[in-house]
């Protein structure tokens, strides 16, 4: 499909991308420059973990070149490696970024504001962004198991658009997580996985299912059903599903209110089963999965 094409049906142009300014689509993601010399501004790299500032932008030029990997060009070089995605992928991105800022009358004054807007989706798909794969092993998490059960989301929280690893619950929200924040899109529900297993395991965070999973992997699992409360305050209303089941594995934090919940689901029935033993020293499973404990 030609760009004459493309921007027939509403989508930017190859050519129209390019002149989007570099220095302020960083900001939009939240990348601010750490100095600034003339026509070159200089970054902490949004593409890798670093210390020194050697990303630079040249504002006249709009390109920029990453010092660290010996990379650089436009804008749309730069999102095909932030995202890691396609061209085709990179031209709906910026189409949908595009129109918002065409759009928007009022933008929020003040950036307390912008955080108290409502979290808005933008794009779910594959994950696929080296900084959201780095992030996952850097928590111990197979690549292979989050990709199974997790989406890349892209968001918006008043006028700042940002990414996250993605995990579905059964009412169409989503819990959003990345290096820098732990979020939920409305509306806030479980998450639950339905094999149709006569025993259940029960977590209060994703990356606890995620390790469990993972640490799974090696054994010879066996079929079984599986809730992310996403708080433990949903233990209630997952309850009705939990105790469907005859055999109700709870791994839950060890803190006061993983705890309490456990003490009150064993006194509601016997089906429950206190698993956070496995984890004991640690917060939560994950915090002992990561550690190497495990191994």
């Amino acid at each position: 499909m030609s760009e004459r094409e493309r921007g027939s049906r509403g989508l930017l142009t190859l050519a129209e991308i390019r002149e989007l300014d570099l220095i302020g689509y960083l900001s939009e993601l939240g990348f601010e420059p750490v100095k600034v010399h003339s026509a070159d501004h200089w970054y902490l790299s949004p593409l890798r973990d670093e210390r020194t500032a050697s990303f630079k932008v040249n504002r006249r030029l709009n390109r920029w070149y990453d010092h660290g990997i010996s990379l650089g060009g436009n804008l749309i070089d730069f999102a095909t490696i932030f995202y890691q995605c396609s061209v085709g992928e990179v031209i709906k991105i910026f189409s949908d970024y595009w129109s918002f800022h065409k759009l928007k009358i009022l933008l929020p004054s003040t950036e307390k504001a912008a955080v108290n807007c409502p979290i808005q989706i933008l794009y779910t798909g594959p994950l696929t962004s080296k900084t959201l794969l780095d992030y996952i092993v850097s928590r111990s998490v197979s690549y292979d198991i989050a990709r199974q059960y997790c989406r890349q989301v892209n968001y918006q929280i008043g006028y700042r658009r940002y990414f996250a690893i993605g995990l579905l619950n059964n009412s169409g929200g989503y819990e959003l997580r990345n290096s820098y924040s732990k979020l939920a899109s409305s509306p806030k529900d479980i998450t639950t996985i339905n094999v149709g297993a006569p025993t259940v395991s029960v977590f209060e965070g994703m990356f606890d299912f995620l390790s469990y999973k993972t640490l799974m992997r090696k054994m010879a699992e066996q079929p079984e059903n599986y809730v992310i409360l996403n708080s433990i305050s949903l233990f209630d209303r997952a309850r009705p599903f939990l105790e469907s089941h005859y055999h109700i594995d709870l791994y839950f934090d060890r803190d006061a209110a993983g705890i309490r919940c456990t003490s009150t689901a064993k006194d509601i029935s016997e089906k429950y089963n206190d698993a956070s033993g496995m984890y004991g020293g640690y917060k939560d499973l994950n915090e002992w999965f990561a550690s190497g404990a495990a191994r």
